[in-house]
């Protein structure tokens, strides 16, 4: 029995992980068209835009409350040292997401202030994608631990690798927006994204190239799980799938596939993500907090597990019905008013 306790923090860590990666899958893109706004050329292109995430915007946004209340729920150990280090980045998400959820209602009701509103909506998907970066790089980069508190500065967040990493999500985000809208949309504004897919996607290919080199220097683990024998055997499928991720993208683009180039971009960030996993495990909190030491108590872990095996499937099916029901391209004279 004490084994099958102990297994429960990692199942745990894998929920929460799926949680944020499938955020990041379905509120990527949806982020990347907000940032996308100011390329489009006409307030009907906006429309169809908007319109083609219309149904599913919000949904998306549940694995990020998942995610989040599971942190809390069960590694509070870890909840209680990440809050305090990255305070600002993660406060200044979530205004802007509520900056951005107001925005997508309100620029429907007004023709006088729809220029405020595409403005908002824009920098508030801008904003939550850059601090959600930010955010990112500082927990990669390292937080300090004293005891069982947070030991570091008010400021120690903001380094340039954090900057770095959270500008190569904007535009990451931006070309899974893109390839989105390709797949989803018709005439003008399909031609229109597939264009600016293109540099969108060496643009990220070169931040992931800066970031991947960049990131085992951080910590002395990072790096002997990517470069020393025999980690570099474990460790290749993922850089070969990236590859092959980003001939895909390419091709795709390059002869006029739909779908191929979303699937490809989507297929990037989740192997992007595995890699950040590889450099993490066992830690939750790097360089020093574990899984184990994170982790509830086991009672706590076994009866929130039990409610989440239940709501999860259900999500997930809820999840799927509503893209499947919207599938298919974009009526641009039908949607969200």
């Amino acid at each position: 029995m004490p084994d099958v306790f102990f297994e429960l923090s990692f199942i745990w860590a894998g929920l929460i992980a799926f949680a944020v990666l499938t955020y990041v899958v379905l509120d990527g893109f949806d982020l990347g068209i907000g940032i996308l706004f100011p390329f489009a050329h006409t307030h009907k292109d906006r429309d169809v835009m908007m319109n083609s995430v219309a149904p599913v915007w919000d949904g998306n946004e549940t694995w990020l409350v998942l995610g989040g209340g599971g942190l809390f729920a069960v590694f509070p150990l870890a909840y209680a040292i990440v809050m305090p280090a990255l305070y600002m980045p993660i406060i200044l998400m979530l205004l802007a997401l509520v900056f951005r959820g107001v925005a997508f209602e309100y620029r429907w009701k007004t023709v006088r202030w729809r220029g405020v509103w595409d403005t908002a909506f824009f920098g508030g998907s801008t904003v939550a994608a850059l601090c959600q970066g930010i955010a990112l790089g500082a927990l990669v980069q390292g937080i300090d631990v004293d005891g069982r508190a947070y030991g570091g500065g008010w400021w120690d967040w903001l380094t340039p690798f954090s900057i770095t990493t959270g500008i190569a999500v904007v535009v990451g985000y931006a070309l899974l927006g893109s390839t989105w809208l390709v797949m989803k949309t018709s005439g003008a504004v399909s031609h229109h994204m597939r264009d600016i897919a293109k540099p969108l996607a060496i643009v990220t290919l070169v931040f992931i190239a800066v970031v991947s080199l960049w990131t085992p220097f951080q910590n002395a683990e990072y790096f002997g799980r990517w470069f020393n024998w025999p980690g570099t055997l474990y460790t290749s499928p993922v850089p070969i799938a990236l590859v092959v991720a980003v001939f895909l993208l390419f091709q795709g683009l390059a002869t006029g596939k739909e779908t191929t180039p979303f699937l490809a971009a989507e297929a990037i960030f989740v192997l992007a993500f595995i890699g950040i996993g590889i450099s993490f495990y066992p830690h939750i909190v790097p360089p020093s907090l574990t899984i184990v030491e994170a982790a509830a108590p086991d009672s706590s872990l076994l009866f929130t597990l039990v409610g989440t095996l239940v709501l999860v499937p259900l999500i997930l099916i809820y999840t799927t019905y509503a893209y499947w029901v919207f599938r298919g391209k974009i009526d641009p004279d039908e949607g969200y008013h």
